[in-house]
């Protein structure tokens, strides 16, 4: 203690008395050393002061001037040589630091942003422009047009219609179109600004996972035009149509097996998707080619008899091939939430993710048993009537897979009011939209199988629930542009990627 007793004299401190049990006089050692009279004897070995280190005489130490007695743990609270200070009080000991959870970490994060940015790329900078705008529109961007088809789609399909409602939904589908092509040309311009962008964005821990909102914005204009085109036109659409769904099960097969390879042999992924970060995005590569059961539910029923059987029996398939790729991300994800919790606020509505997979599995099984060609030779003449058994089958198998999308609809909905509060928008808050795309249509679909008005009606008000939610993201999307809270250097899924963090420090 001598050595925090001269420091502290030096900074002004006024003089002890004798009675301070930690700040006494230094007596001088045989050896000529500077000893405490008052301390205890401590383990420098290990660094820590505990009450089997002091001498048991020290037990009931008694101040002979006040006639105090200073209790035994009283010694565990001495600093030692080892142990960091607080302030430039020698005699406050720092204690151990509280664990800050993630949300804490997000709170403060947000409190305090990134202090490497030069002033050139600071938030309020006036110097970035559209152009450097531009170069931050990420593939999380494509969830706004995968999610406004999905809701034109839904609109085509709700069961309770009224005059003008089918014209809304082609309204939706060709703002869709508009805005897809805009994503579309806005982001091929980032790459052409940045060539090297492409690969990071197909590499980085973040921006990768959002690649498959591209793909599945395509299969809602596909769905669209099957559903809003087909009708208003000849029959060269529906061979186009045709020709389009194996290409884009081709191209999305391909996406679900290199995307995952990419993911899985890319260091600074699997550096940070570990066990306590598995998210709902870690399933979005399998979506794509998963909807091709959604697809050819809704084409094949206008297909030739042989054609029709081929893409149903794909699109069954790849949305078995889906469906159990999703239930191995699910396991991954529930022992997440048991061990480390909620995901982060700011990406909390991805919970939404998870409604997706039995969604879209139980639409797909009753669509494409209803589209089954009886006059197909397997049906009419090897077996007859197995249409009607297999739509049996997948109405009840369907219900089944309904109550588990319900399930997570509740988790997530419930952990999203839980972070209300404090959240700012990202592109993953259309998580509220799409997903639930796929819970109202194969809520309609098990209402018309089982015939039930009551089921009919809660579809409707699901859809004027989706259309209210639409609504609102896209309100808060706009917001968000117009406040620099994305589109912004470090503010959007690429703020890790290398030619982000150069331009930062630039």
């Amino acid at each position: 203690m001598a050595y925090h007793e001269h420091g502290a004299d030096q900074a002004g401190a006024q003089p002890r008395s004798s009675t301070d049990l930690f700040h006494a006089p230094a007596a001088t050692a045989s050896d000529g050393s500077r000893v405490d009279a008052h301390w205890p004897e401590i383990n420098l070995e290990s660094g820590y002061t505990t009450e089997a280190d002091g001498p048991s005489n020290l037990a009931d130490y008694r101040n002979t001037a006040s006639g105090a007695t200073t209790p035994r743990w009283i010694y565990s609270q001495c600093p030692t040589p080892h142990q960091p200070l607080t302030s430039q009080n020698p005699s406050i000991v720092s204690l151990p630091q509280h664990k800050k959870s993630v949300e804490d970490a997000e709170t403060n994060q947000d409190q305090h942003p990134a202090c490497d940015a030069s002033p050139a790329r600071s938030p309020g900078s006036s110097r970035i422009g559209i152009k450097d705008r531009i170069q931050h529109l990420t593939w999380a961007w494509f969830t706004t047009t995968m999610s406004t088809g999905g809701l034109a789609m839904v609109l085509g399909q709700t069961p309770h219609q009224f005059t003008g409602l089918r014209t809304i939904g082609k309204v939706v589908f060709i703002f869709d179109l508009v805005l897809f092509a805009t994503l579309v040309s806005t982001i091929v311009a980032r790459f052409i600004l940045c060539p090297r962008a492409l690969k990071a964005s197909l590499t980085d821990p973040v921006e990768a996972f959002f690649f498959p909102a591209f793909w599945l914005s395509l299969s809602t204009i596909i769905g669209n035009t099957q559903v809003y085109g087909v009708p208003a036109t000849g029959p060269w659409l529906v061979t186009a149509l045709r020709v389009i769904f194996w290409l884009y099960a081709g191209g999305t097969l391909l996406v679900a097996v290199f995307l995952y390879l990419v993911l899985f042999t890319t260091p600074s992924v699997n550096a940070k998707c570990h066990a306590d970060a598995v998210a709902p995005t870690w399933v979005f590569p399998i979506f794509p080619v998963m909807l091709c059961g959604t697809l050819s539910a809704l084409i094949a029923p206008h297909q030739p008899a042989g054609h029709a059987l081929a893409m149903i029996v794909a699109g069954v398939s790849f949305q078995g091939l889906g469906w159990i790729v999703s239930c191995a991300v699910m396991a991954l994800y529930l022992g997440r939430l048991f061990h480390a919790g909620p995901i982060p606020r700011h990406v909390r509505p991805g919970m939404f993710m998870m409604v997706g997979p039995p969604s879209f599995t139980a639409l797909a099984l009753i669509g494409n048993a209803n589209a089954l060609p009886q006059a197909h030779r397997y049906f009419a003449v090897m077996h007859p009537g197995a249409q009607d058994v297999l739509v049996v089958l997948a109405t009840w198998a369907a219900v089944f897979l309904w109550s588990l999308a319900f399930w997570f609809f509740c988790l997530a909905l419930l952990a999203c009011l839980m972070a209300a509060p404090r959240v700012r928008w990202t592109p993953t808050w259309w998580s509220y939209v799409f997903p639930n795309v796929g819970f109202t249509v194969a809520t309609i679909d098990v209402g018309k199988e089982l015939d039930s008005e009551g089921v009919l009606w809660v579809a409707s008000v699901m859809t004027v629930a989706l259309v209210v939610m639409w609504l609102f993201v896209a309100s808060a999307q706009l917001r968000a542009i117009a406040l620099k809270m994305v589109l912004w250097p470090g503010k959007d899924e690429d703020k890790d990627e290398p030619q982000v963090r150069e331009s930062l420090k630039a």
